[in-house]
């Protein structure tokens, strides 16, 4: 699969590049960022030196010319870029027969109207969005396979979503009861834009956007349920915990309730079912998704919580799951490698 990715110069852009550089079944052709972005020009490696030697791509502004002249050589387009860019631009990669994997908010809702209240913009490209396949990657793997544009999920929503959906997709829950989701974030998931809000040196532990989070309507569209989505951010750099409290119908058991677990993710080799509840620390860096829950049987209370790296299984890796997909690969392809012993 040839690609190109557009955002090459944002957190996800570069974790992304990383991951699909060292795929052997995708070349990485072309790496772009908007036409009047300062790293135009540079080398990926000069950009993020860290990656000096593995990916010393140039990065090129992102034109018209450019996409008439490079888009024909492509298979696929991931976009991490503002969401109104890839709403914008994503239809002309399809039409010239190129697959879209949108790592932005551009096509995750699927009501045109939720797009000026919760994303500021309205929806030009109504047709794509129609045709957009929402791609968590353990649940939709049909879809994303027969699909041109992929709508990655945002990270909120993936441990959200990971944490809920063995629940309201068996309908376990009492209807209609109020489920609420707290999310903590590291200050990565603010992007790489220097801001003084995102400062480490002003952040602390503070909660924002509460009812009005754009993720809140994205968990609700994926769960089938309305949920309250509480977000918080905190002062570290990566990862990202969801912790999901709902109500279960009476009668549910907690064996109903394991046995949902493990028959949504026994075959999901990054979502790890722990034995205790999940830290930041144990999925960081790594594509995995860990997940613990408990039950209250006499308040018929379930509570779940999913800890993820929001910049890999929360957007490039889960990316990448998607191009895996396409492919007719396992989703983990080269997300995992085997250590001494044969253990992942």
């Amino acid at each position: 699969m040839k690609v190109a990715v557009i955002g090459a110069s944002g957190y996800v852009g570069a974790e992304l590049i990383a991951l699909l550089n060292a795929h052997d079944q995708i070349s990485v052709e072309h790496l772009v960022v908007s036409e009047h972005s300062s790293s135009a020009g540079m080398s990926f490696s000069e950009l993020h030196p860290k990656y000096l030697g593995l990916c010393d791509l140039p990065i090129v502004p992102f034109t018209n010319s450019w996409l008439q002249q490079a888009a024909p050589q492509l298979d696929a387009v991931f976009f991490a870029t503002p969401h109104e860019f890839s709403a914008d631009w994503a239809h002309a990669f399809i039409e010239l027969g190129v697959k879209v994997f949108d790592l932005s908010g551009g096509f995750r809702l699927k009501q045109e109207s939720d797009y000026p209240e919760y994303y500021g913009f309205e929806h030009q490209h109504l047709d794509t969005l129609a045709s957009a396949v929402y791609g968590l990657a353990e649940w939709q793997h049909q879809d994303i396979a027969q699909a041109s544009i992929v709508a990655v999920p945002g990270c909120y929503p993936t441990a959200s979503l990971l944490a809920l959906k063995p629940i309201t997709a068996n309908q376990l829950h009492v209807k209609g009861s109020l489920i609420v989701v707290n999310g903590i974030s590291g200050v990565s998931g603010a992007g790489r834009k220097a801001l003084l809000a995102t400062s480490f040196n002003e952040v602390s532990l503070t909660p924002y956007n509460i009812l009005q989070h754009r993720h809140q309507p994205e968990i609700s569209q994926e769960a089938g349920a309305q949920v309250i989505f509480n977000p918080h951010l905190a002062p570290y750099k990566r990862g990202l915990l969801a912790t999901v409290t709902l109500q279960l119908k009476t009668g549910v058991s907690s064996e109903q309730i394991d046995q949902a677990f493990i028959q949504a993710y026994q075959d999901a080799p990054l979502v790890r079912l722990s034995a205790s509840w999940p830290k930041i620390d144990n999925v960081a860096y790594t594509p995995f998704a860990d997940i613990h829950w408990q039950f209250d049987s006499d308040k018929h209370v379930l509570v779940i919580s999913c800890a993820i790296d929001n910049l890999l299984k929360g957007a490039a890796a889960q990316a990448v799951q998607c191009a895996n997909i396409s492919l007719g690969l396992a989703s983990h392809y080269s997300l995992v490698t085997p250590i001494k012993g044969g253990a992942i």
